[in-house]
């Protein structure tokens, strides 16, 4: 099939790329000269795994090409997908003005039936409002169907996700519609859900908006866990047995961040308001959320004292390991706290110190996680990338100048760290040791009661 992506986001751009894989001819527009010119040359935008080769192969063998004429996508392609962003407005509400601009432009360059089909997350009732945009101010009448087509993928596994889709949801009142887009799809051999616009849009908040409270849940768990004694890795392990819950999203940390489940939660709170209801729980989860993401500074704060004048070491700026993307990250409210205190930073990310210096003010970047952990008075491990799993430890010890560890993400084990000699704080874990010493105490007791 023919088809045109505008956007060349997360959404769009992988989006694209995989129609193309599959066989259809893909035309990618965005506004964006800079990005159209290097994706025309091979460069992404975007760090994403197999994304550059798919999509370079594809480009070479004619079956994707980028562009900044709407126009010419619009003209040359049977379906058309909207994939622009929808950030937060101040209020919460997802921003549609770009949807809203390219559904106009769509509209006037129609030249024939057209499947116009909402990819980005917008809220309920969205494609009622594009397609009476599209009604006034087409120049020419031609029919058309406008569907809600939400996306599932996950960053840093974005391809993976698209090609390996555990369902496909089709919002439509359009029975053509709706068939043309289920053959559209039929190569993901997954599960095709057709639904009404309404109840396509809604499912896509709801999805994250249960993620997002799945993965504040067990943070909740973990800050009691400390509290308590018990482990929230065990914890996490004898609860995600239960297939009603699962084990996935199951691991505590600083808090959720990315393009998503901020800007969602937020959304799907506006959409209650609008209609009157009073969405408690998802509220809970973005403010506890917020909470979470300075957890490990709180830590920090209580292990030096005073943070006045010391030095340190950030390990991970990215929202999450293989990406890019320094959107709602941790590791920004973490890294501001630091510096408000009167502390001074060093960090390093294998690939994200580029876009955090665009956000960043006089941090010290590193050229390798051993050269941010040098003369530091404490290390935070706030993104758990592969390479500080793989991190010399007891080379890190030596270098850094303090011996506090803090784990946003448990990577290390507690009775090792402690071993090495770090003062060793993470999230939700106990000291292994003192847990063993604990058991030993109480077997001794019963047995001297027995």
């Amino acid at each position: 099939m023919n088809l045109c992506v505008i956007g060349t986001g997360y959404v769009g751009l992988v989006s694209g790329v995989c129609f193309a894989e599959l066989g259809n001819k893909v035309i990618c527009v965005d506004i964006e000269e800079e990005k159209i010119r290097n994706l025309n040359n091979g460069i992404m935008p975007i760090y994403e795994s197999d994304l550059e080769d798919i999509c370079n192969r594809n480009r070479q063998e004619g079956r994707i090409e980028f562009t900044t004429s709407l126009e010419h996508g619009v003209k040359n392609s049977e379906i058309i997908f909207i994939a622009v962003g929808t950030p937060s407005l101040p209020n919460g509400q997802a921003d549609l003005s770009a949807v809203e601009a390219v559904a106009t432009d769509i509209a006037k360059y129609m030249n024939g039936y057209k499947i116009i089909v909402n990819k980005s997350t917008v809220p309920v009732g969205t494609q009622k409002w594009v397609t009476q945009i599209i009604k006034d101010n087409q120049r020419q009448k031609h029919d058309f169907d406008v569907v809600s087509n939400p996306e599932f993928l996950r960053e840093g596994t974005a391809v993976y996700d698209t090609m390996n889709t555990d369902r496909v949801v089709i919002g439509s009142v359009s029975h053509k519609a709706s068939k043309i887009m289920t053959e559209l799809h039929e190569p993901f051999n997954a599960p095709v859900i057709i639904t009404d616009p309404e109840s396509a849009e809604m499912i896509k908040y709801a999805a994250n908006a249960f993620l997002a409270t799945k993965i504040t849940f067990i943070n909740e768990i973990a800050n009691i866990c400390e509290k308590v004694g018990a482990d929230v890795k065990e914890v996490a392990k004898g609860i995600g047995l239960d297939r009603r819950i699962s084990n996935r999203f199951l691991e505590p940390g600083v808090g959720y961040g990315g393009a998503c489940f901020p800007k969602d939660t937020k959304a799907i709170v506006k959409i209650g308001e609008k209609v009157g209801y009073d969405f408690e729980v998802v509220k809970s989860v973005i403010r506890v959320n917020e909470k979470q993401k300075l957890r490990p500074f709180k830590k920090l704060e209580k292990a030096l004292g005073t943070i006045e004048g010391k030095r340190v070491g950030i390990l991970g700026l990215s929202f999450k390991p293989n990406t890019d993307d320094m959107r709602e990250a941790p590791s920004i409210d973490i890294i501001c706290a630091i510096q408000n205190a009167g502390g001074t930073v060093k960090a390093y990310d294998p690939i994200a110190m580029d876009g955090a210096q665009n956000i960043l003010r006089n941090v010290e970047y590193a050229n390798t996680p051993y050269d941010a952990v040098k003369d530091v008075d404490a290390v935070i491990l706030v993104t758990e990338w592969k390479e500080f799993e793989q991190l010399d430890l007891k080379r890190v010890k030596d270098l850094v100048k303090g011996n506090i560890f803090i784990d946003g993400r448990n990577v290390f084990n507690y009775t090792e760290m402690k071993k090495l000699g770090f003062e060793y704080y993470c999230i939700g874990r106990r000291d292994d040791e003192y847990y063993k010493h604990y058991l030993k105490e109480v077997a001794i007791t019963a047995l001297e009661n027995h």
